[in-house]
């Protein structure tokens, strides 16, 4: 593939993950559509109701196959709005949706939806799965069928509600802590204070937790760890810490571990030996885009491999009109991924 692609531009498309099922490319994203809503730090702007899902089986000389709405707002009875981030994962032949959504009591939580067929349509569960929270799920089978879902966003995310700093390292409540050099880890959950940490503090982890037959969290989740080169846990101050849209891939044996480190605008990857880490902090994979968010995926497909992401080039920069886009992905010899220009 030459450069990038813009993979659905006649519709606002973003955040996608993306699998091969039945030797098919599927993606999964959000559907972006101008509410009116203000834009602000804990993201109500972003005001998405519905999920589609596109199909390719010429990715790079194709056009996608649009699916139409694939789970609304409205059949969802514990969701009030914001279907945020989801991702697919099959299981024993069916094909389990989880999705972020926000409740009628203003918390975000992951659902669970069902389908026979990787296009949908898919019936969602009467409740949250059990004891989920934050947002961006990703939802990787390993090679012996274990499933795991990486989860969890700052700020309007609401993960600092859920995860503590280390010990001598507490929030501190305030409205202006970020003009004295802390860090804003976003709203409070009192809903009226932001949290700010100290920038040598360790950065707020992201969440994975094991699934069970069910499709629910099989175990308490764990924190994913993403130490610095010198092996310690990456500060809350550096600009490539964790911020959200975590996605796990495979490559030759290794896993990595990629997100999105948000207003700081970068795609970095981190390494491990196992799904639960620690992982090693690599790298940028993408530096910054037009649009303030950047959320991806990663996936092989006809023996290459391929970054998704999205960009709000086509809506002229308004960062809830966004775009999905495609480019191929390079690995060096040594498993390194080489970085991609954002604004290409």
């Amino acid at each position: 593939m030459e450069g990038k692609k813009y993979l659905y531009p006649s519709d606002y498309m973003a955040d996608p993950s993306a699998h091969v099922f039945n030797d098919r490319l599927y993606i999964y994203p959000s559907h972006d559509w101008d509410a009116g809503e203000c834009e602000d730090d804990d993201g109500g702007h972003f005001q998405m109701r519905d999920y589609h899902v596109l199909s390719f089986d010429d990715l790079e000389n194709g056009q996608a196959t649009d699916h139409g709405v694939i789970l609304d707002v409205d059949q969802v009875a514990w969701a009030e709005k914001q279907m945020w981030d989801s991702d697919v994962v099959e299981k024993d032949g069916k094909y389990y949706l989880v999705f972020s959504a926000k409740g009628y009591d203003g918390v975000f939580r992951l659902g669970l939806a069902v389908a026979d067929k990787p296009e949908g349509p898919f019936i969602p569960q009467e409740h949250p799965i059990r004891g989920s929270f934050s947002i961006d799920p990703c939802v990787f089978k390993d090679e012996d069928g274990s499933i795991y879902t990486y989860f969890g966003g700052l700020w309007g995310g609401q993960l600092q509600w859920w995860q503590p700093l280390a010990q001598g390292n507490a929030p501190i409540p305030g409205k202006y802590g970020d003009q004295n050099g802390l860090i804003d880890l976003g709203p409070a959950a009192d809903r009226k204070t932001q949290i700010f940490a100290k920038p040598d503090a360790p950065a707020l982890p992201s969440a994975v937790v094991k699934m069970s037959d069910d499709m629910q969290f099989a175990e308490a989740p764990r924190q994913v760890l993403i130490l610095d080169k010198n092996g310690e846990p990456m500060k809350a101050g550096d600009p490539h810490r964790f911020f959200e849209a975590s996605w796990m891939h495979k490559y030759k044996g290794k896993y990595y571990f990629s997100y999105s480190t948000g207003d700081s605008h970068f795609l970095c990857y981190a390494t491990g030996d196992n799904p639960y880490g620690p992982f090693t902090y690599q790298g940028v994979i993408m530096t910054p885009v037009v649009g303030w968010t950047t959320h991806h995926a990663i996936a092989e497909y006809k023996g290459k491999w391929y970054i998704f992401h999205h960009d709000c080039v086509p809506s002229n920069d308004k960062t809830w009109l966004r775009s999905l886009k495609v480019c191929e992905l390079h690995y060096n010899e040594d498993g390194s991924i080489q970085p991609i220009e954002g604004l290409d």
